[in-house]
């Protein structure tokens, strides 16, 4: 049986802590395996190792609204719709306008 991809990106995580895009990949597949309380520590690692990064900003944010958490959400939020709207990036733009108006 080969082990789940969660599995695969955690022993890789394992091996180079360090390494913000093993830890995105990891997260992306907790949060494909419903996991998404597990994705929050490793999105935030990569978030505060690129100021930029716009996508990790995203999946907390929507990871913290999904688990009612939404006060810690919306700085997330906030923050990813600026950089959408800095890195001209208009179908998140238009997204994170909407999760913020509803949260």
């Amino acid at each position: 049986m080969t082990p789940s991809r969660s599995a695969h990106f955690s022993a890789l995580v394992e091996r180079q802590p360090d390494n913000e895009l093993f830890r995105f990949s990891l997260a992306q597949a907790l949060l494909n395996e419903a996991r998404g309380a597990e994705a929050i520590e490793h999105l935030n690692v990569c978030a505060q190792k690129k100021s930029d990064w716009m996508m990790p900003r995203i999946l907390l944010g929507k990871t913290l609204l999904q688990l009612g958490r939404r006060a810690e959400a919306r700085p997330w939020l906030e923050e990813a719709l600026r950089l959408a709207i800095d890195q001209r990036h208009e179908d998140p733009e238009s997204e994170l306008r909407a999760l913020l108006a509803g949260s």
